[in-house]
């Protein structure tokens, strides 16, 4: 993991001015310094900076999944390339608490599908509405959803530009990061936490990293730099040979459910490791083989990655529910992407028309940024027991400023399946108390 002096890093795994919508009016221009309550709910503001002139960010209010706070809705402008974003103030304190960044992964996952079904302020009950959500996350702090990179959820590119690399994605992230901490002075200097599952473990340790490299740019122009605090990945992808290897441990042992797989599978997935391993390591990590990388990860995946027939990838303890390209295997997916789609919620969020349909995963850019890979090795004492409420909750341990957590009885969207669990972990993260 990236560790740098200003960043304490947290592993949380589970065990187990174009304007649709009705918006039809832009704000004057501005590069100044804007309360957010002064924003209109009817049109956009827009904001720019100096020190970023290819990148602007266009902002409103919107009442949209949760009134008891103030929710804003808006797009990240990079000349050709649009990327929306969702941001909902704390329901404490929100001039004083931190402020957090989230993202889904895939790669090609979209970020409103954390937002309505895992932790964000409100949760999808079906096509046509939303509930309280008692475990948001903006409980105690200020929280964005990026639908990130272009082509995800509501993102979209003019004239088929688009995003393949997460070196790509981390300079507009990074630049939407530095015009908002400028421009809304409030919650310049807060503590900013960077949050996100799955493939997030390869885009977070980018994004941080380009945030940070981007500090010193903003002091030369007199700018406050990101008080970029820690990042948070959820059952992260960060070392795709290790974990690759792991898939017989949780298929054919108790490592943590009873195993999964028939004896004869299992006794073939054990002799296929040391070949998938070689190849893998030769192709992919040694050298960035293209065509030696996807024919051992082809072979790999037949042979060590698929999953049981009827099962959830997500969870093993669980039946898939619908198909996998479908719903995910939680058919609630289907909800979400025909609630986003209803013209009144667009008009409401105020999304551009393209694309004229939202769709939940992307899986043409999923094809394109799955040839980069990253992989990282972690070492860290032994695990001790963490409670919530007076019940173990899970394992943790911690080594310097890196904590990796376990939350028992969550599969790979632990907000989803263990929402009390999973707040009480970023609560105690980011006051900094210890699990």
């Amino acid at each position: 993991m990236l560790l740098y002096s200003k960043v304490r890093p947290l592993f949380a795994i589970a065990a187990m001015a174009r304007v649709g919508g009705g918006v039809q009016n832009l704000q004057a221009l501005t590069s100044t310094p804007h309360d957010l309550k002064l924003l209109s709910n009817d049109a956009f503001a827009v904001l720019i900076h100096p020190a970023l002139p290819r990148h602007s960010v266009r902002i409103k209010k919107s009442d949209f999944c949760d009134s008891t706070v103030t929710a804003y809705t808006g797009y990240i402008d990079i000349e050709a390339r649009h990327l929306f974003f969702y941001f909902f103030e704390s329901r404490s304190e929100p001039d004083e608490d931190d402020v957090i960044f989230w993202t889904n992964g895939g790669p090609g996952g979209s970020s409103s599908s954390g937002l309505l079904m895992e932790l964000g302020p409100c949760n999808i009950v079906n096509s046509s509405s939303t509930e309280h959500n008692p475990y948001g996350w903006n409980d105690k702090a200020n929280i964005f959803f990026i639908d990130q990179p272009i082509g995800v959820g509501f993102s979209y590119a003019d004239y088929g530009e688009m995003v393949s690399t997460t070196e790509e994605a981390a300079v507009d992230i990074a630049a939407f990061v530095a015009i908002f901490f400028e421009h809304f002075r409030k919650f310049t200097g807060k503590s900013f936490h960077m949050a996100g599952e799955s493939f997030g473990g390869r885009y977070l340790p980018l994004f941080a990293a380009a945030i940070l490299d981007q500090n010193s740019r903003l002091i030369e122009y007199g700018i406050p730099p990101v008080n970029l605090t820690s990042v948070m990945i959820g059952n992260g992808l960060t070392n795709y040979l290790g974990m690759l290897q792991s898939y017989y441990d949780m298929k054919c042992t108790p490592a943590s459910l009873p195993p999964v797989e028939s004896i004869s599978a299992c006794v073939r997935m054990k002799q296929a490791l040391p070949r998938c391993y070689k190849t893998m390591k030769e192709a992919c990590f040694d050298v960035l083989d293209s065509i030696g990388c996807e024919a051992s990860l082809a072979f790999c995946e037949s042979e060590l990655g698929y999953v049981p027939a009827g099962l959830n990838p997500y969870d093993l303890s669980k039946k898939c529910e619908g198909t996998l390209m479908d719903t995910l295997c939680y058919p609630i997916t289907r909800d979400i992407v025909a609630y986003l789609n209803t013209p009144d919620i667009r008009a409401l969020l105020g999304t551009d028309p393209t694309p004229e349909n939202y769709s939940s995963v992307n899986f043409e850019l999923n094809g394109r940024f799955m040839s980069h890979l990253d992989h990282i090795g972690v070492r860290c004492p032994p695990l001790r027991e963490w409670n919530v409420d007076g019940a173990v909750a899970g394992l943790t341990r911690s080594a310097g400023p890196l904590t990796f957590a376990t939350i028992y009885g969550a599969g790979h969207m632990v907000p989803h399946d263990m929402p009390k669990e999973s707040l009480e972990l970023v609560n105690r993260w980011i006051a900094q108390e210890p699990l």
